[in-house]
C-alpha cells in the first residue's frame, strides 16, 4: 500500500512558475513508477509527466512539453512536478499516481488526493 499527498498548488499568474510535490509513504517508493495527472474544469483527467522507478525516463505529454519537469529523490520518497511559463489552460486539480510500471495512461494502482493549480490570465 502507498499513500501520497501531494503539495504546492495555488493560484499563480501566467507565465508564471510552480512546484508541485508528492511525498509517498512507506519503504517502496523506488519500486514504483511516479506519473503526474490533472482534471481541469468540465474536463477529463489526462496525463502530464511520468518518471520511471530510478527516474532514468521521463515522459511528457505534448501540452507541457517544454514547460514541465519531472523528479524524484528516492531518499525523500518525494516526486516532483515543476511548471513554468504557466498557461491558463493549465488550471486543474493535479494528481500524483504510483505505479509498478510506468505509463502515459491512467492505469496507476495508486493515487494521491490532488492539488488544485489555478493560473490567472
Amino acid at each position: 500500500q502507498v499513500q501520497l499527498v501531494e503539495s504546492g498548488g495555488g493560484l499563480v499568474q501566467a507565465g508564471g512558475s510552480l512546484r508541485l510535490s508528492c511525498a509517498a509513504s512507506g519503504r517502496t517508493f523506488s519500486m514504483y513508477a511516479m506519473g503526474w495527472f490533472r482534471q481541469g474544469p468540465g474536463k477529463e483527467r489526462e496525463f502530464v509527466a511520468a518518471i520511471s522507478r530510478s527516474g532514468t525516463n521521463t515522459y511528457y505529454a505534448d501540452s507541457v512539453k517544454g514547460r514541465g519537469t519531472i523528479s524524484r529523490d528516492n531518499d525523500k520518497n518525494t516526486v516532483y512536478l515543476q511548471m513554468n511559463s504557466l498557461k491558463p489552460e493549465d488550471t486543474a486539480v493535479y494528481y500524483c499516481a504510483a505505479s509498478r510500471f510506468v505509463a502515459t495512461t491512467d492505469s496507476y494502482d495508486y493515487w494521491g488526493q490532488g492539488t488544485q493549480v489555478t493560473v490567472s490570465s
